[in-house]
């Protein structure tokens, strides 16, 4: 698992496949937070775990699954 300290706010993140998934508004208990105003967020926030990351490179987190994949598995509530 990546660091959380180099995920950056507003980092774009996309799937192992390369394709888009949102951007990064912030990480907070083991999660990272999507913006809600990006393309494919639909209004809501979305959280991704951590576990997910495969790395995290400046404005740019590559995760682990593709992104269909993650966009089936994330949620819109944070952790409790």
């Amino acid at each position: 698992m990546v660091d959380a300290s180099q995920i950056r706010e507003h980092a774009t993140v996309v799937g192992s496949d390369g394709g888009h998934v949102g951007t990064v508004d912030h990480v907070d208990k083991g999660e990272i937070k999507l913006t809600k105003t990006d393309s494919d967020a639909g209004g809501l926030h979305h959280y991704i775990p951590l576990d997910f990351v495969d790395s995290a490179d400046g404005d740019r987190v590559r995760l682990n699954k593709p992104a269909d994949e993650v966009k089936r598995e994330w949620s819109t509530s944070g952790a409790a």
